[in-house]
């Protein structure tokens, strides 16, 4: 059993979680705020703690900081929270510039996950979560 902290947060749309990694104040937080709007339940806030088992990577949040999450010119809001394996890893320093992009995956903790990348449009909390829910079509 592998266990790490990771500058990262996270949500989770039923058993499925989503790991958002990003620099500092590329808008993690307020991803997971727009997910969570939409249904999905907080994990962790700025660090989340994943520990693999087999071949899944499971998120939860370090104790300290459980149920927290903070968004800059508001202060720190409380929500519930939960654990999830991680499915979905979302990169937020890399910006997407194809309209039908390519799949693509990325290594943590020795697990190959699929990851998107930043794409600049309103409705992309939706289509995040109906990746969660649903799936996504490989476009070739």
């Amino acid at each position: 059993m592998t266990e790490s902290t990771h500058h990262a947060s996270a949500v989770s749309v039923g058993e499925s979680g989503v790991l958002v990694l990003g620099a500092s104040g590329s808008g993690k937080s307020t991803l997971c705020l727009q997910l969570m709007s939409l249904g999905a339940h907080l994990i962790a806030d700025d660090k989340t703690v994943l520990t693999v088992f087999g071949d899944e990577i499971w998120a939860k949040p370090p104790e300290k900081i459980a149920g927290l999450i903070e968004f800059r010119g508001v202060g720190v809001l409380t929500a519930a929270y939960t654990g999830a394996v991680i499915k979905l890893v979302i990169d937020l320093d890399q910006c997407e510039a194809k309209r039908l992009p390519e799949l693509h995956n990325t290594v943590i903790l020795g697990q190959t996950l699929p990851c998107l990348y930043r794409v600049e449009n309103p409705a992309w909390p939706a289509a995040i979560m109906q990746i969660l829910k649903h799936s996504r079509k490989n476009p070739t």
